[in-house]
């Protein structure tokens, strides 16, 4: 102290949580994760187009890739990153446990000649990627876009860094799941739970000395549907999820309001010479593109 007493120990408390205790809590909290049958099913129509999006863009640009780098992808989807990827000379070995995906990522890969660049495995999170012979450094820079859907987060998050010999890079949701649409759940009278996903991973990561840096990726999403009853179905999924948690009878008016709303919500457009139906607003997502050194 200024008047010379000596000061007592202090430890200061940086932080009183444990960060993967807390996600683990909340994902029990959550709707159950998709299973590998939705996503074989939704890739039918969750076609990559032949230009990288914004958000595709603006990931990549995040990664720094050196001529020649390999890239472990893991929850690949489509293909959506490891198409442009693999157009710019890299080597991209992408797991995910659709098959479905896989498929359409394998057509494209075909199409475009990019056989020899593109290596692609049916594996989960959750598998003993050993049993993969994935192992420490194989691939130069490791990335999960917008795939983290786990229940252990701080074990996927050392995954991906045992993985890498010289970058990660992930992206997560900033407020609520991107499946929920802010704008359609006001209109019903009905808030969701807005989880910020990302900060649990930068917090863990910090937490194991990792340094991670943050940052953010805007895009606009346009929710299109082939028919009427499609989107009634999508968006009513999205209510129950929401509504879970409450009486039967709430969750039923709730969806009663859905089916007087979105009438007049939805337009027609057309696309690929066949007619489809949208919200009238894309919905506005923000995601946290997160970053470090691997060692």
């Amino acid at each position: 102290m200024a008047d010379g007493t000596p000061c007592a120990p202090y430890t200061p408390l940086l932080t009183t949580t444990d960060w993967n205790a807390e996600w683990m809590e909340l994902q029990k909290a959550r709707r159950a994760a998709d299973e590998a049958a939705y996503w074989n099913k939704k890739s039918a129509t969750f076609g990559t187009k032949d230009a990288p999006s914004n958000y595709v863009l603006a990931f990549l640009d995040q990664l720094d890739l050196q001529p020649g780098e390999t890239v472990f992808d893991m929850g690949c989807g489509n293909g959506a990153l490891a198409i442009p990827l693999a157009e710019a000379g890299h080597k991209v070995f992408g797991y995910d446990f659709s098959e479905g995906m896989l498929r359409h990522l394998e057509d494209a890969r075909q199409r475009k000649g990019l056989t020899n660049l593109i290596e692609t495995t049916l594996m989960s999170w959750e598998d003993n990627w050993d049993h993969f012979g994935i192992t420490e450094n194989c691939a130069d820079v490791a990335i999960a876009s917008r795939s983290i859907a786990t229940s252990n987060l701080k074990d996927s998050l050392l995954r991906l860094n045992r993985v890498a010999r010289r970058k990660v890079c992930i992206s997560l949701t900033t407020g609520a799941s991107p499946r929920a649409d802010e704008r359609v759940l006001a209109a019903l009278g009905l808030q969701n739970h807005i989880g910020r996903d990302y900060l649990y991973a930068f917090n863990i990561l910090a937490q194991e000395d990792l340094r991670p840096s943050v940052n953010y990726i805007s895009n606009a999403k346009e929710d299109a549907f082939d028919t009427y009853e499609e989107a009634r179905e999508s968006l009513g999924r999205m209510v129950r999820d929401v509504t879970t948690n409450l009486p039967e009878d709430q969750q039923i008016a709730a969806l009663q309001r859905l089916d007087a709303w979105l009438p007049s919500d939805l337009e027609s457009f057309q696309q690929d010479g066949r007619t489809r139906v949208r919200l009238s607003e894309p919905r506005k997502l923000t995601w946290a593109c997160i970053s470090w050194d691997a060692r």
